[in-house]
């Protein structure tokens, strides 16, 4: 592993019960960078996410971001399990949008993706409701401010967990198949937008995906997931163009067709 990774994984396992989602995982992800999870459902790619935003506790191994145990903290006797202070510091570098939105109902848009700062950065109501508005307006939803999730369509929705995410100045994104529950014409809405982050921000970017061809386009790294371990990693062109494993071959003959 290089001595330059920004996120590190190092044997990371996690279990549930007798089931091994996650098995003794090694990855390292360098600063703005970004990743694209691929493989069949239940290989442990959302558990991966999930793990790095702390909403999910690892049962063995270490994650490190910028050099700093994520999981862990120093205690007398060497690193112990961080406690829930530690984890919200830690936490506060990351932003996460998942398949379902959840967006609150009964707040706009702009309430939505100013709520946060508000409550967990200290940030003054009109200082975090100007960033919430700048920030809708660069995922092109400026004239949706005062429309509440109802009102918008399932591809506006995820724009607002895009922009509710980004309104915590987060250094790290994690995006878990953010599309999965949108109408296919609606998700090219949200990929343009998630193009036009890792285009113009310093984010360090992990997309797990089922949209074979923007992981293609995207992705600087694609990581191919099978029971619970990176079976095969390298560029798009090398996962794509040239797959060297059996198992990795056998997944994109299978999704041919999105490719």
């Amino acid at each position: 592993m290089t001595t330059s990774a920004f996120v590190r994984f190092s044997g990371v396992t996690k279990r549930y019960g007798d089931l091994t989602v996650l098995d003794r995982l090694d990855l390292d992800i360098g600063w703005n960078e970004k990743v694209a999870l691929i493989g069949p459902s239940g290989s442990g790619k959302s558990t991966l996410l999930r793990m790095l935003m702390l909403l999910e506790e690892i049962d063995e191994g270490l994650i490190e971001v910028d050099g700093r145990p994520l999981t862990h903290m120093q205690g007398n006797d060497g690193l112990v399990r961080a406690n829930e202070r530690y984890k919200r510091e830690g936490r506060s570098r990351i932003g996460m949008v998942f398949q379902n939105f959840n967006l609150f109902p009964h707040m706009t848009a702009l309430q939505n993706a100013a709520e946060g700062p508000v409550s967990s950065l200290g940030l003054s109501k009109k200082e975090s409701h100007a960033r919430a508005a700048e920030l809708l307006s660069m995922v092109g939803l400026g004239d949706k401010l005062d429309h509440y999730p109802a009102q918008l369509s399932g591809g506006q929705q995820q724009r607002v967990a895009i922009a509710r995410a980004l309104a915590m100045r987060p250094q790290i994104m994690l995006f878990d198949e953010v599309t999965s529950a949108l109408d296919p014409e609606l998700c090219g809405e949200v990929l343009n937008v998630i193009r036009q982050l890792g285009d113009e921000h310093d984010l360090t970017m992990l997309m797990v995906t089922h949209q074979m061809g923007f992981a293609k386009e995207f992705a600087d790294r694609i990581c191919f997931f099978s029971e619970g371990k990176i079976v095969e990693q390298g560029s798009p062109e090398q996962v794509f163009g040239n797959p060297q494993h059996a198992r990795t071959q056998a997944f994109l003959r299978a999704v041919t067709d999105a490719i």
